[in-house]
């Protein structure tokens, strides 16, 4: 029993350490010069120098992009949650073939690529004058909503209907119900929408790349991809770029993971 421990912790130390790795490298090879980073990528730097961070911060224009990814990212997400789990809401408690089929749809179009509709979509949010930010927010909640709504349909399950039948004794309609009695209810499982989605939205380049021309509202990848030119890559100050942009997404992540684990747990224990 013994030896079955050991064992078991060391393939976790190791499985920890691969996670790690990537961090470790972005971070490391942060602070080393251009010369530095290709003589030896895996070892620490010389001295901690933070004239990548200035230079990155400068070059990319950080406040700029920070508060136009901001918007995109929280205008997103807040409309994800909204109206995933409205839907997700109303399509558990009908509970008819009809509102099945409508969840079979949205867990199909999971599994939908995002590559197989890219070219017809853009080309029709160009003739609808949406290739803006306003245009990728749609774009974003119709990407995100799926998933979303998978998760909130689970979770809408441990909900007793006895709820929702008391607040309609008390005089609530249908909004009146979901907005005071359900949405209270339904935090763990938003916050763990929140960073699924804040993940994805954040780091994303293929969609902003597509449907974002002006350089004024360049969000942080794509604005990180012009330290990468056809002669010449800057990856010292890619890497610092980098490290910049995700400290948000840990900040939040931080403070949002003990309503994550409070969700896991509430649906494990009530399926």
């Amino acid at each position: 029993m013994k030896l079955k421990k050991i064992i078991v912790a060391i393939i976790g130390i190791l499985l920890g350490l691969l996670f790690i790795s990537p961090f470790y490298i972005i971070l490391t090879n942060s602070f080393k010069t251009k010369k530095e980073l290709f003589l030896d990528t895996l070892g620490l730097p010389h001295k901690l120098d933070f004239a990548n961070y200035i230079k990155a911060w400068k070059e990319l224009n950080f406040i700029k992009v920070f508060l136009n990814s901001t918007i995109i990212t929280v205008v997103s997400i807040i409309l994800i949650i909204i109206f995933a789990s409205m839907a997700a809401w109303m399509i558990q408690r009908t509970n008819n073939k009809i509102a099945n089929i409508i969840l079979y749809v949205f867990i199909a179009a999971m599994l939908i690529p995002f590559q197989s509709v890219m070219l017809p979509l853009i080309r029709l949010m160009g003739k609808l004058n949406m290739l803006n930010i306003p245009g990728i927010i749609f774009m974003y909640v119709g990407f995100g909503s799926s998933l979303s709504i998978f998760l909130y349909h689970g979770f809408i399950k441990s909900i007793p209907r006895s709820l929702d039948e008391a607040a309609t004794i008390d005089g609530c309609n249908s909004i009146k119900t979901f907005i005071y009695v359900i949405f209270p209810i339904l935090k763990p499982i938003s916050i763990t929408v929140a960073v699924l989605n804040i993940v994805w939205i954040w780091n994303d380049y293929l969609l902003p790349s597509l449907t974002i021309n002006e350089e004024a509202t360049h969000t942080i990848p794509l604005r990180i991809f012009y330290f990468f030119g056809q002669y010449t890559k800057q990856w010292h100050l890619a890497l610092a770029g980098l490290t910049i942009s995700i400290i948000p997404v840990i900040i939040f992540y931080f403070f949002a993971q003990k309503h994550i684990i409070e969700s896991v747990t509430a649906g494990s224990i009530k399926s």
